[in-house]
């Protein structure tokens, strides 16, 4: 039965994708599953979307859900399956366009910034021990916050060929990424940026007087906090700075194609391949047992954290990101390993195995790691499992969770986490365009 808001109450209604929910469904021999995917595809656009149309400078805010503030990540990530509808429905491409206008201006309030509110209502974490502006939420500076935005502009230009998003702000805002991304590289000091909360959470606040445990500066790009808005360890997030040479490579196709700007490209392109040299020279170790892999975090020093974590950009979902080809040998040994016990994040129980975070402590596992593995693979059978998990660990309430425990999935945190969700959706769609026999299939729980 759809839990679907009635169609009055919805935030934002797309034909084209409410076209596909029912032709996709219909595919879906398996009812549960059916439902599953007609309850989460649209959740964002059902939900989440604030939207303001302006005849050429439309605005959209989208909360992440249960929290009534907007990510960078996660605004970018709610809406990605529904890039491929963009030619097909004007209305659905006006509201992309505003968010991305969205993005680029939180990006010009606060580079460092993560989440933020609506206006200058001065909601959030207005106390923390840093520069907070009253539009901000909170200001826990992560790679991916600037890396997601350009993800999501520069796929709206590839799939549509629309350049009317690229304004002379959109332009000055693009050099403040790059500029901030050369400052966290800390090669002549610590940057502008530090961080403190008062708080008996130890992964909400940061070592090191607010800037992290020390680093070698040796190219790498420095990120106080992971993107489970976790604090690092070691400040090299290894997922962090691939996603990163995939943004500066992104920003240097646009500003060459767009601008006409080879000078700005060809700076982008230089620090993409430093922080790609740098990556292999630091982040790769010789396992005793499964090769030559990835880690997750490094110092420069040359000391290293092996694990992977729920959220992405995670070492697991490089190849989805566009950082490594999924039969990338040091990629393929790096996913063995964080599938496995190894791994202090990998959690199996009686209920499903999965990747969980430091974020929901221990025993948690998310389905977005789930439906990763599944995104990232092309064993059928490995799929077909993920599909299991999910239908299983839903706890009975039609979306996907935050995360939920190894052996009770009823124990379970947020209700409401539309990236969750989203990502799910992108997986059902990838299934009926590539994998349509698993679809085709009356009880997925049978195979």
């Amino acid at each position: 039965m759809s839990q679907r808001p009635k169609i009055e109450k919805r935030k934002f209604v797309s034909h084209v994708v409410d076209k596909t929910i029912q032709k996709i469904k219909s595919a879906c021999a398996d009812p549960e599953l059916a439902n599953l995917f007609e309850n989460c595809f649209p959740n964002t656009l059902d939900t989440t979307v604030k939207y303001t149309p302006h005849s050429d400078n439309p605005d959209t805010f989208i909360i992440t859900g249960d929290i009534e503030a907007m990510w960078l990540r996660d605004s970018t990530a709610q809406v990605w399956p529904y890039l491929a509808y963009l030619n097909e429905d004007e209305e659905l491409k006006n509201m992309l366009k505003g968010l991305i206008n969205r993005q680029f201006h939180c990006i010009q309030i606060d580079p460092y910034a993560n989440a933020f509110n609506e206006s200058d209502t001065n909601k959030g974490w207005q106390a923390d021990l840093t520069s907070m502006k009253p539009e901000v939420f909170e200001r826990k500076w992560e790679i991916d916050s600037l890396c997601y935005p350009v993800r999501l502009v520069y796929n709206y230009w590839k799939i549509t060929g629309d350049t009317s998003c690229f304004k002379e702000d959109w332009q000055e805002t693009s050099g403040t990424i790059l500029r901030t991304l050369r400052e966290q590289q800390r090669k002549e000091n610590r940057g502008p940026y530090k961080f403190g909360r008062v708080t008996a959470w130890s992964t909400d606040t940061v070592p090191g007087n607010g800037y992290g445990n020390p680093i070698n500066p040796v190219g790498l790009i420095a990120t106080v906090f992971r993107p489970s808005d976790d604090a690092a360890i070691y400040p090299f997030n290894i997922p962090e700075n691939f996603f990163a040479v995939s943004a500066l490579r992104q920003l240097a196709e646009i500003h060459r194609s767009v601008y006409n700007d080879n000078e700005f490209a060809s700076s982008c392109e230089q620090l993409a391949e430093e922080v790609k040299t740098a990556i292999y020279d630091y982040a790769v170790f010789e396992h005793p047992e499964y090769g030559k892999i990835l880690a997750y975090e490094v110092d420069g020093f040359g000391n290293q954290l092996f694990m992977d974590d729920a959220n992405i950009p995670s070492l697991l979902a490089l190849p989805y990101l566009g950082c490594i080809d999924s039969v990338d040998p040091i990629y393929l040994n790096t996913r063995n390993f964080i599938l496995s016990r190894n791994n202090p994040y990998f959690f199996s129980g009686s209920s499903a195995e999965g990747i969980g975070s430091p974020h929901t402590l221990v025993n948690n596992i998310w389905p977005l790691s789930i439906v990763m593995r599944a995104l990232t693979s092309s064993d059928e059978s490995e799929i077909v499992l993920c599909i299991k998990y999910l239908l299983t660990n839903h706890a009975g309430k039609g979306f996907m969770h935050e995360s939920f425990d190894k052996d009770d999935p009823s124990n379970y945190t947020r209700d409401w986490f539309a990236w969750a969700n989203s990502l799910f959706g992108e997986l059902i769609v990838k299934l009926y365009e590539e994998h349509p026999e698993i679809l085709k299939t009356k009880s997925i729980l049978t195979i």
